[in-house]
C-alpha cells in the first residue's frame, strides 16, 4: 500500500516525464495530499505549479541538487525555500552551467568512445532542456537500437563518463537552501537508483561530513529501502536529532516507481514519522494541513 505523502518527485522540468501541470492530476489520482516537486538544479517546474495547486492538496516546493563531497557525490534537497533568495538564486545557476558543460563532455565521450552521433533534431532537444540528465541522454540511445532500456542505456554508455565529478560543492548547497530559509535534507542517503553503494565507513565518512556541513535531516523513507534499511536510517537521525523525511523519487516513465512508495515492500509511511512535516507545520501552520 503506497503511502498519501511523497516529498520526492520530479517532472519534466528536469529529467521525469510528466509536465508539471499535468504532475497535478496524477497526484489527485494516486490520493497523495501532501507533496513537493524536487527537480534536478531547478524551479522551473515549482514555479509553473505554485499557484495551482487545488485545495485539499498540500504543497511544499522542493528542489534537489546535484553535489559531490572529498567522499563522492551526494544529492541534498532544499524544502520551503525563498526563491528569491540572492545566494540561492546563484547555487541553482551555477548548477545549470555545470549541466551543460557535462553534456557537452558526454556527447564528446559517446562520440569518441562508442561512435554515437546525434543529429541536429536530437541535439536541439537536448540543448533546448532546463535540467539535462542521464535519463534524456540513455532516451535517446534507446531509440538509436544501442540498448533496449533506459537503465540499459545508463549502465553500459553514460555511467563513468568523465566530468561525472564536476558537480556543485555540496557545503555551498546546504548553505544556500538554508540562507534563502529552506531545509537542507540528505536524499537517499544509502544510495539512490543506479548508484552503488558506500561501505559502511565510507557511509559514516560521508554523514559526518554532511552533517557538519549543516545537513538538516535524512531521507530515511525511500522508494528503494526496505524496513531494515529504513530503521538504519532512522535510528541514525534521531540519534543526532536529524529531521526526518521520506520519498518516492518519482521520475513517470523513466523509472518503475509509483508516487507514494515510500518503501520497498510498499508499506504505508504515515505523516506522523515524518519529523520534517512537523517542523514545517511549526514554521508555518498553512503549509501541512
Amino acid at each position: 500500500m503506497n503511502s498519501d505523502i511523497d516529498l520526492h518527485i520530479h517532472t519534466a522540468a528536469s529529467d521525469g516525464t510528466d509536465q508539471p501541470l499535468e504532475l497535478i492530476e496524477r497526484i489527485k489520482n494516486a490520493h497523495i495530499h501532501i507533496f513537493s516537486i524536487t527537480d534536478h538544479d531547478t524551479i522551473q517546474g515549482v514555479m509553473q505549479v505554485k499557484d495551482q495547486i487545488p485545495k485539499d492538496l498540500t504543497f511544499i516546493k522542493g528542489i534537489e541538487f546535484s553535489t559531490i563531497t572529498p567522499i563522492r557525490q551526494a544529492h541534498i534537497l532544499g524544502y520551503d525555500y525563498d526563491e528569491n533568495n540572492a545566494l540561492f538564486q546563484a547555487i541553482i545557476k551555477e548548477g545549470n552551467i555545470l549541466r551543460k558543460n557535462k553534456l557537452l563532455q558526454r556527447l564528446d565521450y559517446l562520440k569518441d568512445t562508442h561512435h554515437i552521433i546525434f543529429n541536429s533534431y536530437e541535439l536541439n532537444y537536448l540543448y533546448s532542456l532546463n535540467s539535462v540528465a542521464k535519463p534524456h541522454l540513455a532516451s535517446l540511445i534507446v531509440k538509436k537500437g544501442y540498448a533496449s532500456t533506459i537503465s540499459e542505456a545508463i549502465e553500459k554508455y553514460i555511467n563513468g563518463i568523465p566530468g561525472e565529478t564536476e558537480r556543485i560543492d555540496a557545503k555551498a548547497a546546504i548553505e544556500a537552501i538554508k540562507e534563502s530559509g529552506g531545509i537542507a535534507i540528505w536524499a537517499h542517503p544509502l544510495g539512490g537508483e543506479n548508484v552503488k553503494r558506500l561501505s559502511e565507513e565510507n557511509f559514516m565518512k560521508q554523514f559526518h561530513y554532511l552533517l557538519n556541513a549543516g545537513i538538516q535531516g535524512l531521507e530515511v523513507y525511500y522508494s528503494r529501502y526496505d524496513d531494515n534499511e529504513q530503521k538504519y536510517l532512522s535510528d541514525l537521525a534521531l540519534k543526532y536529532h536529524l529531521l526526518i523525511s521520506g520519498g518516492s523519487d518519482y521520475h513517470g516513465q523513466t523509472k518503475n516507481i509509483e508516487l507514494g512508495t515510500l518503501n520497498k515492500n510498499h508499506h504505508f509511511i504515515d505523516t506522523e514519522n515524518l519529523s520534517l512535516l512537523k517542523l514545517l507545520k511549526k514554521r508555518n501552520k498553512k503549509l501541512v494541513k
